[in-house]
């Protein structure tokens, strides 16, 4: 997600990320099958793929407990009232409403089958 982006685009898939155990041999991987050029050089060594201002943009990175992951992003414009919505659907808060970096929050819920999807907005 660009925290460039001067505002997220609601209701659609807005950033997507594989993240595991390893993350530099994930970033490798998929770096090497699509000739992706990918970009750790930040302090999470989160490794982002793709130009947001050309279309949907990822990251690939490492878990803190090693489990993995396949998430997909969701442009809101109230965390809170979807991940409330999500839940009264009968799905289960994962993360509440968190700031990711500067400019852009996240939350994350489990649907009922407990996939893990993102929400995204933009506050910056």
């Amino acid at each position: 997600m660009s925290a460039q982006k001067e505002e997220l685009v609601k209701n659609e898939v807005v950033h997507c990320e594989v993240n595991g155990k390893d993350g530099p041999i994930l970033q490798k991987f998929f770096g090497d099958l699509f000739n992706w050029e990918v970009n750790a050089d930040n302090p999470m060594n989160y490794g982002m793929v793709g130009d947001p201002e050309k279309g949907l943009s990822g990251g690939i990175g490492q878990t803190p407990d090693g489990s993995s992951m396949v998430t997909f992003y969701v442009g809101v414009d109230d965390i809170f009232a979807y991940l409330d919505k999500a839940v009264s659907l009968g799905g289960k808060v994962f993360m509440p409403e968190t700031e990711a970096m500067e400019g852009v929050v996240i939350g994350l819920f489990a649907d009922p089958e407990g996939h893990i999807i993102g929400l995204a907005k933009d506050h910056g």
